[in-house]
């Protein structure tokens, strides 16, 4: 048992310092399991303390029970704010719960964009329009996706367009276009963000058995943008940039 475990039926009672209660609260902010945990224990101390209240004594048991305790220091009362932080637990709870389901969410995307962007490398013709000119290639798109898109002005004589074709992720239709930095392919996919859900932007690297391949992910005037290689990450970055400035 650890020094959060142990500490979590006191921190619900109320029974320690209040550096203790701030130390409690912000190691909650980031830990879900002992923020379930202390929920759990305020939601039965609530249902036991409801049940309490079924049964109404009897003025004089009241008595007795009064004088039986007068001699006795009263504890104060804590219960007052259990309502609250009941409220402030769960909603602990539902965060992480919530950035929990996002990283996943955003992990099976990126394991999808690997497949298609494996695919396209491993096809004789990994491209539906070749050219190297983005006048040709963006018109290209027009009537086969539901959106349309900027590409950028290619300045740096290490990237060059190879082309694009139409992708789907699930059943939504999207752009992919290929591109080449020192003779590496990387995939930039663009598609709805209505059509994607409200994934975080993110940097991040993905695994599988011997491949890696880099992300760049952000949200742009309503698209989502997926940049993928297995390049570096300030190649990617590179590429990246040339889309978020392409007004």
């Amino acid at each position: 048992m650890d020094k959060w475990t142990a500490q979590i039926e006191t921190y619900v009672d109320g029974e320690i310092s209040s550096a203790e209660m701030k130390e409690m609260d912000a190691h909650l902010r980031t830990c879900s399991a002992c923020t379930a945990d202390a929920l759990r224990q305020v939601q039965f101390k609530r249902a036991v303390q409801s049940v309490g209240r079924r049964y109404t004594p009897s003025a004089d048991f009241r008595q007795k029970v009064r004088q039986s305790i007068a001699a006795r220091p009263r504890r104060p009362a804590v219960w007052f704010w259990l309502p609250a932080t009941a409220m402030v637990l769960a909603l602990f709870v539902a965060v992480a719960l919530s950035v929990r389901d996002q990283r996943l969410a955003l992990r099976n995307t990126y394991s999808e964009l690997a497949d298609l962007h494996v695919t396209a490398l491993a096809s004789p013709n990994p491209v539906d329009v070749i050219s190297s000119d983005r006048h040709t290639v963006k018109p290209w798109f027009e009537g086969k996706i539901p959106f349309a898109f900027n590409l950028p002005e290619l300045q740096n004589p290490e990237i060059t367009l190879v082309g694009g074709r139409i992708a789907y992720l699930g059943q939504s239709p999207g752009a992919e276009l290929l591109y080449l930095i020192r003779k590496h392919q990387v995939s930039v996919f663009i598609f709805q963000e209505r059509a994607v859900g409200h994934l975080p932007k993110s940097d991040s690297t993905l695994q599988r058995q011997q491949e890696t391949f880099n992300f760049r992910s952000w949200s742009q005037n309503g698209l989502h943008y997926f940049v993928i290689g297995g390049v570096a990450g300030d190649d990617l970055s590179k590429i990246a940039d040339l889309f978020r400035n392409a007004g």
